[in-house]
């Protein structure tokens, strides 16, 4: 069995600490700029109908419901095709606000996302 040396031991909890870092940074960056969140479209519903997010996520609304809806914002900011079951459509908010949207095929249904900065 060969015994590591005082000077080998600091150098490799230095190389250590190093490779902690970066890779907690690595991490830490891509979550910070990866942030999503996710809302339902079920039996002509939203949901949640009222989602709170900060600035730069991205939502993205899933039909589970067996015909046909949109998600279109109140503001004309972002419209989507008409959504099949299992279809899907993603929206990025850039700015802090209160964004209503509702589906243009049964505008009944609304919803509402809350952007913080």
């Amino acid at each position: 069995m060969r015994l590591a040396l005082p000077s080998q031991l600091r150098l490799s909890a230095a190389a250590a600490l190093r490779a902690g870092v970066l890779t907690g940074a690595v991490a830490f960056h891509a979550v910070v700029g990866a942030e999503e969140a996710t809302a339902t479209i079920d039996n002509f519903t939203f949901a949640p109908a009222r989602l709170t997010v900060k600035a730069g996520t991205t939502v993205t609304w899933r039909n589970e419901d067996d015909i046909p809806h949109t998600v279109t914002a109140s503001n004309r900011l972002f419209k989507s095709k008409a959504l099949d079951t299992d279809d899907s459509f993603s929206f990025t908010f850039a700015a802090p606000g209160t964004y209503e949207y509702f589906c243009s095929l049964h505008p009944r249904m609304t919803g509402t996302v809350v952007v913080e900065p």
